[in-house]
């Protein structure tokens, strides 16, 4: 039988009306059961705080449970990993900061991922900065203080705490030492949460981090943040001057929190998880919150994410190599 050109325009859009419900279908079926939100750093630390912060508002916009699943170990990269492997249905999704995603594959000659291949940009929703803290041990209560107590301490009191090795804190203490002609060493943490369990038993007088990993501990009087990262002082830190001030300059790029899908992960999935981060971080309670813990609140939608990460990894790239720093 010969179909008439109406019929065959009637066919065809019955055909993708159903390919749409069986698309909205499948998304939908992906969105109603659990949803992880990976985190590549132990419970107890600042990345882990801000995500279930996020997991717990999350579930009411997407209408199903978000849970936080914590894969920590080697600076996020196990995660990343786990990451990589997980099906691409919008059940699992990663929330990561810069080291992860950025600066891994810069200093890891096979971290077993890789961001522009395996993954895609979800969401950004805030930017933060590093921070020097001291312990509650150590006398100094600024900047200037502190290197001068290094000066007058014998050797080993120059140890310097990091979340991971290779990660952007310890090249901050290398690039901190040669400003000041301080003999400092690195002390590398599997995260943030054991790195300030040794600064708040004063086993280490100093640490590098992010500051939302310090500032509940710094407003409690156990650390002391005496100098940020940054082209501005913190909202939260009003009173702590940043490293250009005090004559670093040069890192005024400050790093990012955003979310991370697998790869081949649908559209359609990623702009309602995406849709979903940004109503989310634009409730007063959860941008307060979130401002509290140190960042700086903002969104980014899933091209913005990816452009940022791609910028943010050049020029890290750039100082590394000046570093003299060899990917292990």
């Amino acid at each position: 039988m010969v179909r008439s050109p109406l019929q065959r325009v009637s066919r065809a859009l019955r055909t993708t009306l159903a390919l749409s419900a069986f698309l909205l279908g499948g998304l939908a079926q992906a969105q109603s059961g659990t949803i992880k939100l990976m985190v590549g750093f132990p419970a107890g630390g600042g990345t882990d705080a801000i995500a279930r912060t996020l997991a717990e508002k999350l579930k009411e916009q997407l209408g199903t449970t978000v849970i936080v699943e914590n894969r920590a170990g080697a600076g996020g990269q196990i995660a990343a990993q786990a990451l990589k492997a997980a099906p691409a249905d919008g059940t699992t999704f990663f929330l990561s900061h810069d080291h992860t995603i950025s600066i891994l594959p810069l200093v890891v000659k096979n971290p077993g991922f890789d961001p522009a291949r395996d993954f895609v940009a979800v969401a950004g929703f805030a930017t933060f900065v590093n921070a020097l803290a001291v312990s509650g041990g150590t006398p100094a209560k600024s900047m200037n203080e502190y290197v001068a107590w290094v000066r007058k301490q014998g050797a080993g009191q120059g140890t310097v705490g990091v979340p991971a090795p290779a990660s952007v804190p310890e090249f901050l203490v290398k690039l901190i030492g040669q400003k000041y002609n301080l003999d400092l060493q690195s002390a590398p943490y599997r995260g943030s949460a054991p790195m300030i369990g040794d600064m708040l038993g004063n086993q280490i007088n100093a640490g590098v981090a992010s500051v939302p990993d310090f500032i509940e501990n710094h407003k409690a009087g156990k650390v002391r943040i005496v100098a940020v990262l940054g082209s501005k002082r913190q909202a939260a830190l009003p009173d702590v001057p940043t490293f250009a001030e005090l004559g670093l300059a040069g890192f005024e790029d400050v790093p990012y929190y955003g979310i991370f899908a697998p790869a081949g992960t649908s559209k359609a999935v990623i702009d309602r998880f995406s849709s979903a981060v940004a109503k989310v971080i634009a409730q007063p309670d959860v941008r307060d919150r979130l401002t509290a813990m140190g960042l700086t609140v903002g969104y980014m939608s899933p091209q913005q994410l990816a452009t940022r990460e791609r910028a943010y990894a050049k020029t890290w790239a750039r100082i590394i190599k000046a570093s003299g720093f060899q990917a292990q």
